[in-house]
């Protein structure tokens, strides 16, 4: 099992693009998560079989074709730290993928950091 952490550039937020790759990656034995980031690029981490995170980001960058310019991928020996996949959110400005539990409840969290 490995790690494998791609970024992809383009129109790739705003469209629906962690919504895909995490419905995608449903059908794959692969863990981990993605993520917006703050440049503008998607972060995908993910830990599975070689061959499920081949047919993932074949099938996303198919799916998803109109808005890729480019892939970066970097492979790194697995950690196991993930149990499912999952889409985290980043606070803006902040570098933090959680909200406290009472911004989160906030109903304008943004006004309330």
């Amino acid at each position: 099992m490995q790690r494998r952490t791609c970024y992809f550039t383009g129109r790739v937020q705003g469209v629906g693009f962690r919504y895909t790759v995490k419905n995608v990656a449903l059908q794959y034995r692969v863990h981990g998560f993605v993520k917006n980031l703050p440049d503008g690029r998607v972060e995908l981490v993910m830990e599975g079989p070689e061959p499920d995170m081949d047919q993932l980001v074949q099938d996303v960058s198919q799916r998803m074709n109109g808005y890729i310019k480019k892939v970066d991928s970097v492979e790194d020996p697995a950690t196991g730290e993930f149990q499912h996949f999952q889409i985290r959110h980043v606070a803006i400005d902040t570098g933090i993928d959680r909200l406290p539990a009472q911004l989160a409840a906030h109903p304008d969290p943004l006004t309330a950091i």
